[in-house]
């Protein structure tokens, strides 16, 4: 059964019993987002997904500017609090960037690591950085809140096979982010760049992209399996960025056999 944890510092929605598997959402996501892997993986694992601090209820970073140093730390942090010493570690996006640190940085934290529509540098395709925030600033500095062009945003993620009950599930994810704490991620994803800390990341890695994916398209996912040591790449036809929700059947069996072969002697 799912239920939701509020503590003083972290929240998050959790299910089932056994080794941790934990959840990290993207920019416009939530704890919410993650509905089919809560319940596709909670029979055998006990599964956590968090609101990254200062999303839903978890409380924002005591610091002036998020960085990702900071949010694997409070990664690190969480998963401590949830009375193990190391999880298997699953990213989509933002999120899977945060799991790059957090694996990097923070080792013994993470059993093995699951990379979902993420990249391994902004920019690697050459967009700029001011260019695209200034894009993504645009309707919260016009006073709108993510609520209020969340379709618009997913729509433009989504590949052309999402089911209406599968968007709705995220649009409710995003509506639970403030314009405020998008803005702090929004700074901070522009200065995403794992590339030199790739080769020592060196735990059991599935890097899994949507064919189909237009904003972390899978060239991205190629390099990231290419320079991680432990990586194997898994591209998935007819979905978009929103794989996880996307093709939930797909994803969460490639979970499984991953999680299921770094548990096997």
């Amino acid at each position: 059964m799912l239920h939701d944890v509020d503590g003083a510092c972290f929240a998050w929605r959790e299910t089932g019993d056994g080794p941790l598997v934990v959840l990290l959402h993207g920019l416009g996501g939530s704890r919410l987002s993650w509905e089919p892997q809560l319940h596709g993986l909670g029979h055998r694992w006990r599964v956590a997904a968090w609101d990254m601090p200062g999303y839903g209820g978890s409380a924002a970073l005591d610091i002036e500017h998020v960085t990702f140093g900071a949010l694997a730390d409070a990664a690190a942090d969480w998963i401590t609090g949830l009375g193990t010493s190391a999880a298997h570690v699953v990213g989509i996006s933002m999120g899977g960037m945060v799991a790059q640190y957090l694996a990097a940085w923070h080792p013994a934290s993470v059993r093995s690591l699951t990379l979902l529509a993420t990249s391994p540098r902004f920019g690697i395709d050459g967009t700029q950085p001011d260019e695209w925030r200034a894009a993504r600033l645009a309707a919260l500095d016009a006073g709108q809140e993510p609520v209020e062009f969340a379709e618009r945003v997913l729509r433009s993620l989504a590949g052309p096979h999402i089911t209406d009950d599968a968007f709705e599930g995220q649009r409710a994810a995003m509506a639970r982010v403030t314009g405020a704490a998008l803005r702090r991620s929004i700074d901070c994803l522009i200065s995403h760049d794992t590339t030199e800390l790739l080769a020592g990341i060196r735990q059991p890695t599935l890097v899994a992209v949507g064919a189909l994916d237009r904003e972390t398209p899978p060239t991205y996912s190629q390099h990231l399996a290419s320079h991680l040591p432990n990586a194997h790449l898994s591209v998935v036809d007819g979905a978009g960025h929103l794989l996880n929700v996307e093709a939930p059947d797909r994803v969460n069996q490639l979970l499984i056999d991953h999680l299921t072969s770094v548990e096997t002697p």
